[in-house]
């Protein structure tokens, strides 16, 4: 095919609301550097990180709700997942779609692949250098434009009758997903609490934890109770402003071993209290505010275990595509927007009364 000089892309032109989003028209379209590939995207996903990136969220200096009005000012301080961001920056982690040219070191056969793209970028001369990871949509342009360049290693060939907006829900929730499950070390003889589990991440770990044989206890608003327990959870259990009250009447009297939470904010001692001696915790994100009470008696007494979750291990996101080519797993598609259309696709995630994800189409 013939690859134009220029694209259409969404332009993000500094910290602030959705009119730092510019659609433009005559972007160059990037060549691909020796070790990459150029993908023609054919959707790609709308995530809470593409309204943090935005808002600079990151930064310590915002507390508060990812759908507050806190925006970063001072953008020396770094509002990106691994410090500050260069604008103007094309967002979009979630990128499926097909190569269609290849780097002078990569072979020509990869022309016409169909892939799925690992939204974490790894410096190939360490890639276990935490300090040297770029993410997509981040320290490097994404997939909110009808073209983007990418390392070969991080485009992963995908043999699925899925629709290219159907695989682009997997790469960042379902990665993370894992991620999260695998550093849990959940495993068949657990019970598993999850919070958020209407979102993207949350629907991800209802699935991911139930294919591992896990017993699964959502939380989720009463709207979205049916969806969520139809993804295949064991309870789920009403998002209610009394989360304590709440987790008492549904969850066994000894507690759960693991909870996987993606809220934080002002329930969190309550999913500490949910935890039986010995429990684990994982986070990866706190979509109701990142700064929360923790009583270090019940670490300690409790003997519990905490974990953060954010850089894949290298050989996590190949598993994940095999899961989706066993169709061990399924999409959740909550809405689809031509790319022309991403304010409507932002303003309809943060009113967050969807199941699953929004997906923009190029």
């Amino acid at each position: 095919m013939t690859i134009p000089r220029h694209m259409t892309a969404v332009l993000l032109t500094g910290y602030g609301g959705l009119e730092k989003l510019s659609l433009r028209h005559d972007v160059p379209v990037p060549r691909p550097r020796p070790d990459e590939v150029l993908i023609r995207v054919g959707a790609c996903g709308v995530n809470n990180t593409d309204i943090n990136t935005r808002k600079g969220w990151y930064a310590p200096s915002v507390r508060e709700a990812t759908n507050g009005d806190a925006v970063l000012e001072n953008g020396n301080e770094g509002g990106a997942w691994s410090g500050t961001l260069a604008f103007p920056r094309i967002q979009g982690a979630d990128v499926a779609g097909h190569i269609v040219a290849v780097g002078r070191s990569i072979p020509t056969g990869r022309v016409g692949e169909r892939v799925i793209v690992e939204p974490v970028v790894r410096d190939p001369r360490a890639p276990g250098d935490r300090s040297r990871i770029a993410y997509l949509g981040s320290e490097r342009d994404g997939g909110f434009a009808e073209y983007v360049a990418v390392p070969a290693v991080s485009a992963f060939r995908v043999q699925s009758d899925l629709s290219d907006a159907e695989l682009a829900t997997f790469p960042c929730s379902y990665s993370t997903a894992e991620h999260m499950l695998t550093r849990i070390r959940l495993s068949g003889q657990d019970v598993l609490l999850v919070t958020g589990a209407s979102g993207g991440v949350g629907s991800a770990l209802v699935q991911l934890a139930k294919r591992r044989g896990a017993t699964v206890l959502a939380i989720a608003g009463v709207t979205k109770m049916k969806a969520v327990a139809a993804l295949g959870a064991d309870r789920v259990i009403p998002r209610e402003a009394n989360m304590g009250d709440s987790l008492k009447r549904n969850l066994p009297e000894k507690g759960v071993d693991a909870v996987a939470d993606v809220v934080g904010g002002n329930a969190f001692p309550d999913l500490v209290n949910a935890l039986k001696p010995g429990g684990r915790y994982v986070t990866a994100g706190a979509i109701a505010g990142p700064i929360v009470s923790l009583d270090l008696r019940q670490l300690y007494l409790k003997d519990l275990e905490f974990q953060g979750a954010t850089v894949l291990p290298p050989s996590l996101f190949g598993r994940l595509v095999a899961y989706i080519e066993k169709r061990e797993i399924r999409p959740v598609v909550a809405g689809e927007f031509p790319l022309s259309e991403i304010m409507s696709a932002q303003e309809a995630f943060m009113a967050k009364k969807h199941v699953g994800s929004f997906v923009l189409r190029p």
